[in-house]
């Protein structure tokens, strides 16, 4: 049985990486652990980022889940037009490739595939960072449901089927950690079911021995940015520490996070997320008049969601 509060865990832990790694974005290896030399991080603020102010990491996810809420299941037509309307309200974040996707015109079905053709590149790790909700929602439906439940909401703006691929994997790893079991443990079983063309690549980092040093690519990109999440989880033995490793690699260090704590949130549950962070935490949601989210909102959400 999934537990509600490892889902509260996943929710919280990806908002409050995102928040606290936005303000050391594109910055280099290093950058977190010089700023908190004594390792208590805290929700500093920086590079037009307020303390605790989630990004479009957390924006997306939350429309996500009050599609899935409202919609009762995933309506990807609901969905794509919540994230253009987001997407026009210019938020203070998105990615190039997403914003190309929403604002180019183009009906929701066929976008994503006309951006890749045009510019074949589409691997951005855009379909992880918002991951956190509906891997909740959809956790309960099994393996093979959640999988495929990711790699429809991945393609709405990522037309490379190596997006839809990762956010599969971490979709089902979640799924494993909701449980109460060892999400490193379910690596191999969730290799098994991404698609033949692709799994080469991603066996390669997410392998135990695979190091961030090892990319290839910038941590914009979707493999090194699942491989560094469970890098940061394998290395660590705490929620604190596992985000503190992830923001201090540089580079999309927000996103990296997000992603890393969606993990590190259901593995060691909601109690572990400092409440210095949690207290800080805040969602606004371009678009969607003045709200704003707060921890007790996104708690709310990940209530609905698991149950």
């Amino acid at each position: 049985m999934l537990t509600v509060e490892r889902a509260v865990g996943a929710i919280w832990g990806s908002a409050a990486g995102d928040a606290l790694g936005a303000p050391f974005e594109f910055g280099l290896p290093g950058v977190f652990s010089d700023r908190f030399p004594d390792g208590i991080g805290e929700m500093c603020g920086g590079g037009g980022w307020d303390p605790g102010e989630a990004t479009d990491d957390t924006q997306m996810g939350v429309l996500i889940a009050e599609s899935l809420l409202e919609r009762n299941g995933l309506d990807l037509p609901d969905l794509f037009s919540r994230f253009q309307r987001w997407a026009a309200a210019d938020p203070k974040d998105i990615g190039l490739q997403t914003e190309a996707v929403l604002l180019g015109g183009d009906p929701w079905d066929t976008a994503a595939a006309l951006h890749y053709q045009l510019n074949g590149r589409a691997a951005g790790n855009g379909s992880l960072m918002r991951a956190a909700t509906p891997a909740v929602y959809f956790a309960s439906a099994g393996r093979a449901a959640t999988m495929a439940a990711a790699r429809r909401i991945a393609a709405l703006t990522h037309g490379d089927r190596a997006a839809w691929e990762g956010t599969a994997v971490l979709h089902e790893l979640v799924r494993v950690a909701l449980l109460g079991d060892d999400p490193l443990a379910a690596v191999p079983g969730a290799l098994a079911e991404v698609v033949e063309a692709h799994r080469a690549r991603w066996a390669v980092v997410l392998a135990p021995d695979w190091h961030p040093d090892d990319a290839t690519e910038f941590n914009g990109a979707v493999w090194p940015c699942l491989g560094s999440a469970l890098w940061a989880l394998r290395t660590t033995t705490s929620y604190e520490a596992a985000i503190a490793a992830a923001v201090d690699l540089g580079g999309d260090t927000d996103t990296v996070a997000a992603v890393t704590g969606t993990l590190a949130g259901a593995v060691y549950g909601p109690d572990a997320i400092p409440a210095r962070w949690t207290a800080a935490l805040y969602v606004p949601l371009p678009g969607f008049g003045d709200r704003v989210l707060r921890a007790p909102d996104l708690r709310a959400v990940a209530v609905a969601l698991a149950t």
